[in-house]
């Protein structure tokens, strides 16, 4: 499938299984009594947290990746691009924040107003895009090779320039996100920048107005590591060679997950020498690379899913809630943490918290259909019960009527 016209479902596939996974932590996290939260069930429900916030993004350095080379193919200069893509990002960004004077508003007059300045997922996708976009453009300016506008160079030299291009998109990707893997310990620790004011430091290890950082917040490091990875596999999946070996190149891609796996406690071992402070579950290297190595596995299997499974047939209801991931986190939130949830927070039991979360999924791909529906076509999208008619073939000069 061609990312130039297409969107890639397997994609669409995974951020719909990741908010599948958030939906199901939120709920358990938010409905069960305490009674409900000291066996392995709830550990479990909450072990599958661990995986939501890579995946978007993870998935949206992905696509950063395949819209940053749709835009290099076309000819487009690379500050338009940086520019472009990085106003995409302020955009999620400013959006994060809405979201926040949205939970600020509805929580009043108990929220405290430091929660305006809190750092949530959807602040750390905005800005990890914008410092992906500055690297993009960096990455371009140094190496010199893409021009300003269509080049009459030969197409070999053109399809080699960028493909060295797209190699020095992915070494930078993955050199930023080691350094970032590699100082998280020590900013979360023996190294805080405490001299920052604490709506800034929080950006840098969500620290928030806390005195020692916090896991459910999403700062720099190690979270925009993610999105890095993801930058670096979107400029491998985006080559031409992929595109024609598309099952190929994701199965790599899985057995790279593997032995990231393999390797974490071997990655263990040299962290706790080598840090001061070793906390496996929120600044480990070895914890980063596990998830890494899930994310990697995933897509083959996404892949085979969509291409030969029931991925693309009948509703899809994970592609649907994939490809309107913003606004079915937007509206949970509200249904589950906030002042509209349907069940009693804090008062349930598993078997009440997993209707509630059925209840909660079934809605979320509803709403997905209906404005994938909508979208760009307006009230007649949700006329199911027609169909296009197909147009008429066009008459052939001198074959007969």
């Amino acid at each position: 499938m061609n990312p130039k016209t297409h969107r890639l479902a397997y994609i669409d596939w995974m951020r719909g299984l990741a908010c599948v996974f958030m939906f199901e932590v939120h709920c358990y996290d938010a409905w069960l009594r305490p009674q409900a939260r000291s066996g392995k069930f709830f550990w479990y429900s909450q072990f599958f947290g661990s995986l939501p916030a890579p995946l978007f993004l993870f998935l949206a350095g992905v696509s950063f990746a395949f819209v940053t080379e749709r835009m290099r193919q076309k000819g487009i200069a690379a500050p338009r691009i940086a520019s472009a893509t990085i106003l995409r990002g302020a955009q999620i960004f400013v959006l994060g924040l809405l979201f926040r004077l949205q939970e600020f508003l509805l929580g009043y007059p108990w929220a405290p107003r430091t929660d305006l300045l809190r750092v949530d997922i959807l602040n750390m996708i905005g800005l990890s895009l914008m410092l992906i976009g500055v690297l993009c453009y960096l990455s371009t300016e140094s190496a010199g090779l893409l021009p300003a506008g269509r080049t009459r160079s030969s197409e070999v030299g053109q399809d080699w320039r960028a493909t060295l291009l797209r190699r020095w998109n992915e070494a930078l990707a993955l050199l930023v996100a080691a350094a970032i893997v590699l100082f998280t310990p020590p900013l979360w620790t023996t190294h805080q920048p405490r001299w920052l004011p604490w709506y800034l430091e929080s950006y840098v290890n969500g620290v928030h107005t806390f005195a020692n950082p916090q896991p459910w917040l999403f700062p720099v490091f190690p979270w925009a590591a993610f999105a890095f990875i993801g930058l670096a596999a979107g400029f491998l999946l985006v080559s031409p060679w992929a595109q024609s070996h598309e099952f190929a190149i994701v199965s790599f891609l899985g057995a790279g997950g593997a032995v990231l796996l393999v390797s974490m406690g071997a990655v263990s071992a040299l962290a706790r020498r080598f840090y001061a402070v070793y906390d496996f579950w929120h600044t480990s290297p070895d914890f980063f690379l596990g998830r890494v190595g899930v994310l990697f596995l995933l897509l083959p299997l996404s892949y085979a899913w969509c291409r030969w499974g029931w991925g693309r047939r009948g509703l899809r209801p994970l592609i649907e809630l994939g490809q309107a991931s913003l606004l079915v986190y937007w509206l949970h939130i509200e249904f589950v943490y906030g002042r509209f949830s349907i069940l009693g927070k804090g008062a349930q039991s598993i078997p009440a918290a997993t209707a509630g979360l059925a209840v909660i999924c079934a809605a979320m791909v509803a709403l997905a259909v209906m404005r994938n529906r909508v979208r760009g076509r307006g009230l007649r999208g949700l006329m199911f019960w027609s169909r296009v008619q197909p147009a008429a073939p066009p008459v052939v000069a001198g074959k007969g009527a």
